[in-house]
């Protein structure tokens, strides 16, 4: 196809777990950028790339989807998100690998799968466990990263026919895992059949997706852009892996990344038998009213809160001559930001630990990137936290800026200003 009649850019017409078509609308944000791609300063930002998002729902299924998608070519093959460095990240990695290694016995020397790997910091936490393992991931630089660090990776998506190669040239897995990467994924189809494939017939595909029924209740409409093509619910998962021969035989709930479910899949023949849980959780998201539309209008209302009364509250403290500041510069705040309206002339700067971000700005909004240690030469008075959901982790990190007066603005799930751990 000619560069003349590419369109990265399609709308969601079906339903990619059921088939179905008849959609909810839940909201628009209009056309914003994509949440990672920052930008080199310096150059000309009148023509930065923007893509309409939105959220609908199918009512088959349940499933909350994008509105379009971006081609993934577009989206991963240079990218910026690195796995957290901090200590919530790295003591979840290790408890899960321990999870899954205990509960499904996997023996020493097993072979351990993930797509989407990143630079191979979770792989790292199954290798120590004395596993085999091999990474998964499109983009380039972090799997070379990877694979310096001894976390072979290869340099590519996942799909049935990745898996088909894989099994060729390993043999087939102990567990596949997707942290985080799952939601990404337009063809779940076929990523479904290249798990059945690659599975050991006693395998398990163990999937890390943000919690629908979370999103919803705690107003965590950031966790909306590009990259997150799906928001799922374990009704709905259940409903796409019946479909292709896979069940799902266990789920455990995770804190992380504002409320996360770790749901466990395995052929439909494997020995595994679903535990009292997923049943469990499927009866709580019908109780709590997931499958009907006023619980969706109910979240439009709620993000259009804070769309109306965060920018102001932000305004309005630069006014009276307080300085503010973004803390984190994650790919969920872009969204905050862009839906808000918030930018540069509001916020002075954003700290961030990813060396890769730091001296670039904020797509969208323009807010220049810096590292933390800039942030305590020059603190503000006001930090917006957009990387809320290490809120506890930071606020017991910034208790000097704490004690010195400094206050962080919490955006979600309605904004709100706290001066202690305690406020949260």
């Amino acid at each position: 196809m000619s560069q003349e009649t590419f369109d990265p850019v399609q709308q969601v017409e079906v339903c990619r777990v059921c088939g179905g078509s008849d959609w909810q609308e839940v909201v628009s944000f209009g056309p914003l950028p994509l949440a990672n791609s920052y930008l080199e300063p310096g150059g000309s930002l009148d023509d930065e790339p923007r893509y309409p998002l939105g959220v609908i729902s199918c009512r088959s299924c349940r499933l909350l989807t994008l509105t379009h998608t971006v081609d993934p070519e577009v989206l991963y093959r240079t990218y910026f998100y690195v796995t957290s460095d901090s200590d919530t990240i790295a003591t979840h990695m290790r408890g899960l690998a321990e999870l899954c290694v205990e509960r499904f016995g996997i023996p020493e020397g097993g072979f351990v799968v993930e797509l989407g790997s990143n630079t191979g910091q979770q792989l790292a936490a199954f290798r120590d466990l004395g596993m085999e393992v091999l990474g998964i991931d499109p983009a380039r630089s972090l799997a070379a990263q990877a694979t310096e660090r001894g976390i072979e990776t290869l340099p590519d998506f996942f799909s049935a026919q990745t898996a088909a190669r894989v099994v060729k040239e390993y043999g087939r897995a102990r567990l596949l895992l997707g942290r985080h990467v799952f939601a990404h994924i337009d063809d779940v189809a076929d990523i479904a059949r290249g798990a059945r494939d690659l599975l050991e017939p006693s395998g398990v595909f163990a999937i890390e997706v943000p919690y629908a029924l979370d999103m919803l209740e705690h107003n965590e409409f950031d966790t909306i852009y590009h990259e997150h093509l799906s928001y799922y619910s374990v009704s709905t998962l259940s409903t796409l892996f019946a479909r292709h021969g896979m069940r799902v035989v266990d789920v455990e709930r995770a804190a992380v990344h504002g409320g996360s479910v770790i749901v466990f899949v395995s052929r439909e023949d494997a020995p595994w038998e679903p535990r009292p849980v997923v049943a469990e959780l499927q009866e709580l998201e019908r109780a709590s009213g997931f499958f009907e539309d006023a619980t969706y209008d109910t979240f439009a209302g709620r993000v259009d809160h804070v769309r109306q009364t965060l920018a102001p509250l932000v305004r309005e403290l630069v006014a009276d001559g307080k300085r503010v500041a973004g803390y984190g510069a994650p790919a969920k705040g872009n969204t905050l930001l862009g839906v808000s309206g918030l930018n540069a002339g509001d916020l002075e700067f954003c700290i961030d630990t990813t060396d890769l971000k730091q001296g670039r700005l904020q797509p969208g909004s323009h807010i220049p990137i810096t590292s933390p240690e800039h942030g305590a030469q020059n603190p503000p008075d006001y930090y917006l936290l957009l990387a809320w959901n290490y809120a506890k982790e930071i606020l017991g990190k910034e208790r000097a800026f704490l004690e010195n007066g400094g206050r962080f603005i919490v955006p979600v799930p309605s904004p709100r200003i706290v001066s202690r751990v305690e406020d949260l």
